[in-house]
């Protein structure tokens, strides 16, 4: 028998550290050649690492939030045979992309793609089951986060069931805690334990990036109410006539307005390298989409937004948000953003300051759409009442590099485009 010592292996360009996210393996584990041993999160993915031999665990390099440099020990494992006595950094092994970097993950917003054509009122929470069916651990789907809380809870994930496509949520241990409580439903107002939850992973990302964000760039917002009305009466006529094109939301067609605003307004699609004390002002529009996942908050780059029309943009948006949610976004699709636009869809409030998605200079915000009565023309020099729909567009801009008057002007030209919606597709 021998000792084999695994290095943290090489697992990106430029990497030099990563983040242990969650361990598989414990010491006095038995482990096989391309076994799960261990999640690690780098500044670009987070990522699968898998044991290149058998033997059992003898040590483990750290605990959950720890960081590694690469090339440094990451478990010793007692193999049969002769092995060198100090063998050369691991190769990178098979990874699976888990949950994409966020470039920074950013404002508190919620996912876009369902922002704005999703119901006036966010759907129950389903009630849980009285009787849960135990299944066997193995085919348990849950996220790293959900996995911890449960083992903090002492909660056997086989005996929770969950609400949907057979992955637990936090939603779900939630309604497992307030049904096993007392035998039934939590009174209501009643108290539940304290929990202590450590900050690993993206968490911890999103956590840095918002207090960089934040501490470093000096923001300020500025709102506008757009009357949506002939906007969301043509995106209805085009449903209706779209055969095999995907549904069009709100979305591609504000990502539409805001392309063909951004060429008089250059200095809102850029980028500010505060330490070269460099901005640079991007032709294309890579517009990053504030997606909320069971991970966290993700934002995948819709990349050349201007050259895409909107039934292509309402394609693309579909295929980033499930490409997100799913783990299977590549890090080129969730990086290089140059502007955010962001939205709490049906809590999105009359207003947003969101916070910007640093090293970007600004964010977008539309909020919440609300009908309210309003004086129109009624064509004979006089005005009318009638019932319209409004939605504020909110927006946050870096000072350094944004004016004041820039960004009221930007927003007040896009909320022509908006207004008046066939606009958008002319030439």
């Amino acid at each position: 028998m021998a000792k084999f010592t695994f290095n943290m292996p090489d697992v990106g360009e430029g990497v030099a550290e990563a983040e242990i996210v969650e361990w598989h393996v414990k010491v006095g584990d038995t482990v096989s050649e391309d076994q799960h041993l261990v999640d690690v999160m780098t500044d670009k993915a987070t990522i699968d690492i898998e044991s290149p031999v058998d033997g059992k665990v003898l040590e483990i390099a750290g605990q959950v939030g720890d960081t590694i440099a690469v090339g440094s020990m990451l478990l010793v494992i007692e193999v049969e045979g002769e092995v060198e006595d100090a063998p050369e950094p691991a190769p990178a092994p098979k990874a699976e992309v888990v949950a994409e970097r966020i470039e920074v993950e950013t404002s508190g917003a919620s996912d876009a793609n369902d922002a704005l054509d999703a119901d006036p009122e966010p759907e129950p929470l389903p009630a849980p089951t009285p009787a849960p069916e135990p299944r066997h651990e193995a085919k348990v789907l849950a996220s790293p986060a959900v996995r911890q809380r449960a083992r903090d809870l002492g909660i056997d994930l086989a005996q929770v069931k969950p609400a949907e496509d057979g992955r637990i949520r936090h939603g779900d241990l939630d309604q497992f805690l307030a049904y096993n409580a007392g035998g039934g439903f939590a009174a209501a107002g009643r108290a539940r334990a304290d929990e202590t939850i450590k900050v690993i992973g993206l968490r911890k990302r999103i956590a840095q990036n918002m207090a960089a964000s934040k501490r470093q760039i000096p923001h300020f917002s500025y709102v506008e109410e757009c009357d949506v009305t002939e906007l969301e009466r043509m995106r209805a006529q085009l449903n209706s006539a779209r055969g095999d094109k995907p549904k069009l939301t709100m979305l591609p067609l504000l990502i539409a307005a805001i392309c063909k605003t951004l060429p008089d307004f250059p200095m809102i699609n850029a980028r500010y390298d505060d330490e070269a004390n460099v901005v640079t002002r991007h032709g294309a529009v890579h517009l990053g989409m504030a997606t909320q996942t069971d991970n966290g908050l993700m934002v995948p780059v819709i990349r050349d937004a201007q050259s895409r029309n909107i039934w292509q943009l309402a394609r693309e948006i579909v295929r980033l948000a499930d490409a997100a949610r799913d783990g299977s976004a590549k890090s080129e699709e969730l990086s290089g953003s140059t502007l955010t636009i962001t939205s709490l869809g049906p809590l999105g409030g009359v207003a947003t300051t969101p916070v910007i998605n640093r090293p970007e200079v600004a964010i977008i915000g539309p909020n919440r759409i609300i009908e309210r009565p309003m004086f129109v023309p009624d064509g004979m020099g006089g005005e009318r009442i009638e019932k319209r729909k409004l939605m504020n567009i909110s927006i946050s801009c870096d000072h350094r590099v944004v004016d004041g008057y820039d960004a009221a002007s930007f927003v007040q030209q896009l909320k022509k485009l908006i207004e008046a919606p066939a606009l958008l597709l002319a030439n």
